[in-house]
C-alpha cells in the first residue's frame, strides 16, 4: 500500500512511500538481531567515533534536514534548524557517554563483586509526528551508545527525516542492520514491534491512551519500556513576578510548534491580583505572533499537521474565546492562536488539546496554585514565575511534575533528564539517565579464597 506524505502548509504531496507491514517489520527485527553481536563487541572508542561521524554528518546536512522537517511537519524553518542542531548535539553527547556509563566494584567478604552495564539487544523505538527527528535522536543516541541495535518506527504522517537519518548513519560507517527504519501504520508495525519476541525493549513517545496499550502488549514478553506520554502543563504566574516578561514569554510556551507539544504550558494559572494586567499583556503578545509560511525565516507558527487533527483541536472550543488570532487564506491546515478563560474543571483545561489553545485560570494564593496545578492526571512539565526564591523552590517541590522551569519556559536540554510523573509516563530521555533505560545491570562475584 502506498503512503502519501503531505506538506501541512500547502496540502501538496512531499513523497509517496511503500508502507511496511508485518513481514517487513520482521525482516528489520531479524536484521537488527543478526547485527547485534558484532555491534555490542565494537570497542567503546570505535562506537564513539562512529556516533561522532553521524553527528558531524547531521550538522553538515542541517539545512537539508531542516527543510525536509519543515515541509513534512509544517513547523517554522527557524525551529527546524534549531532542532536539527540539537540532533547533532545529542549524537555528540552520547558519543562522549559511551565509555562513561559503567559498573562498579562492591566490597564483599571472600572475594570481589563487580557490576557490568550490558546492552539489551534489539530495541523498538516508536516516535511521534510533532518532533520526528529530534525525538528519534533522543532514543537512537543512547540506544546505540549502549551497544543495542535499533528498529525505528516514525509516525506515518512524518517519516521523511527518519529515513534520511538512517541513510546518514550508513554513510557514517554504522554497520548495516544496526539502525533500521520501518514506515507503516502503528496498528501494524508498532503492534508487531510491541509483541515481537526478539524485541527486548520499546521506547515510546505519544499519547497516554496509546502508551497504556504499549504497556499491555509489552507485558506479554516482559519487555522493558520507556514511556513519554501526554501532558497538560501549568504555567503559574504569581502576582510578584515580572508580569511583562512572563506575559511576553507565555505565547511561545503554548503556541510553539502550533501547540503540538506535550510540554506546552496550555494551562496558564494567574494570581488574581495580577490577572487583568497579565491577560491584557498576553493578548497583545499573542496577537503579535507571526503565523504564516513555515519556510519564511520570520514565521513563528505554522499549520497543524493534518486536517483530521485540526478537526480534533476545533472540537475543544465550546465557548466564546477571550482572543482568536488570524491565519493565512488558502490551503493549509491552519488553526488560530486561541485564548480561553476557564476553570480547571472545564474539558479544555483537563484534556490535552495538542493545538494552539490556552486555558487561562485565576488562582488565589500559593496553596490554591499548587492544588490546581496538581489537579490533573498528567505531570510532564511546567513553569513557575515569581521573584520570591523561597516560594519558587517550595512550589517546585510541591508540583507533581517531572520537568520544571523557574522564570523560564525551557523544558529540554541534552545533558539533563526529561520525563514525566503520573500518566505522563516513566523512564527518562536525555542526559546520562537515558542510558539506564537501554542497559541491564549484571552482577558478577569472584571469590579470592583458595
Amino acid at each position: 500500500m502506498t503512503l502519501r506524505v503531505l506538506n501541512p502548509a500547502t496540502e501538496q504531496p512531499v513523497a509517496e512511500l511503500e508502507q511496511a507491514g508485518v513481514a517487513e517489520t520482521d525482516r528489520a527485527v531479524a536484521a537488527a538481531k543478526a547485527a547485534f553481536p558484532a555491534w555490542r563487541a565494537v570497542a567503546p572508542s570505535d562506537r564513539a567515533r562512529l556516533l561522532r561521524r553521524l553527528a558531524a554528518l547531521v550538522d553538515d546536512h542541517r539545512e537539508e534536514l531542516a527543510l525536509l522537517e519543515t515541509r513534512n511537519v509544517g513547523k517554522p524553518i527557524a525551529d527546524s534548524r534549531g532542532e536539527v542542531g540539537m540532533v547533532a548535539e545529542v549524537f555528540h553527547y552520547y558519543a562522549g557517554a559511551v565509555d562513561k556509563h559503567f559498573g562498579q566494584t562492591i566490597p564483599v567478604a571472600g572475594g570481589v563483586d563487580m557490576t557490568f552495564r550490558e546492552p539489551l539487544g534489539v530495541v523498538g523505538l516508536i516516535v511521534p509526528w510533532n518532533f520526528p527527528l529530534n525525538i528519534a535522536s533522543w532514543k537512537v543516541g543512547p540506544a546505540l551508545a549502549c551497544g543495542n541495535t535499533v528498529v525505528l518506527k516514525p509516525a506515518e504522517l512524518t517519516p521523511m527525516t527518519a529515513i534520511r537519518l538512517a541513510e546518514l548513519a550508513l554513510e557514517a560507517g554504522i554497520p548495516g542492520g544496526v539502525f533500521n527504519v520501518v514506515v507503516g501504520p502503528g496498528r501494524v508495525v508498532g503492534e508487531r514491534l510491541i509483541h515481537h519476541p526478539d524485541v527486548a525493549k520499546i521506547g515510546f513517545t505519544g499519547s497516554t491512551e496509546v502508551g497504556i496499550g504499549v504497556m499491555r502488549g509489552a507485558a506479554e514478553t516482559v519487555k522493558r519500556v520507556t514511556l513519554e506520554l501526554g501532558g497538560k502543563s501549568a504555567n503559574i504566574v504569581f502576582a510578584d513576578a515580572d508580569i511583562e516578561r512572563a506575559a511576553a514569554a507565555a505565547p511561545y510556551a503554548v503556541f510553539g510548534n502550533a501547540g503540538q507539544d506535550c510540554c506546552a504550558r496550555s494551562r496558564i494559572l494567574v494570581q488574581r491580583e495580577a490577572y487583568d494586567r497579565f491577560v491584557s499583556l498576553l493578548i497583545a503578545a499573542t496577537a503579535a505572533l507571526r503565523v504564516g509560511d513555515p519556510e519564511a525565516d520570520a514565521t513563528e507558527m505554522g499549520p497543524l499537521v493534518s486536517a483530521a487533527h485540526r478537526t480534533t483541536v476545533a472540537s475543544f472550543i465550546e465557548s466564546e474565546p477571550l482572543f482568536t488570532g488570524t491565519t493565512p487564506d488558502g490551503p493549509g491546515f491552519w488553526f488560530p492562536c486561541t485564548l480561553v478563560e476557564a476553570t480547571n474543571t472545564d474539558r479544555i483545561a483537563r484534556d490535552e488539546v495538542f493545538g494552539p489553545v490556552a486555558a487561562i485560570i485565576p488562582f488565589i494564593d500559593e496553596a490554591d496554585a499548587v492544588r490546581i496545578a496538581n489537579d490533573t492526571p498528567y505531570g510532564l512539565s511546567g513553569s513557575i514565575w515569581t521573584t520570591n526564591g523561597a516560594r519558587a523552590l517550595r512550589v517546585a517541590r510541591s508540583l507533581e511534575t517531572g520537568v520544571l522551569s523557574i522564570n523560564s519556559n525551557s523544558s529540554v536540554r541534552v545533558s539533563t533528564p526529561f520525563g514525566g510523573f503520573k500518566q505522563s509516563g516513566f523512564g527518562r530521555e536525555l542526559g546520562m539517565n537515558a542510558l539506564d533505560g537501554y542497559s541491564e545491570i549484571k552482577n558478577v562475584f569472584m571469590t579470592t579464597e583458595g
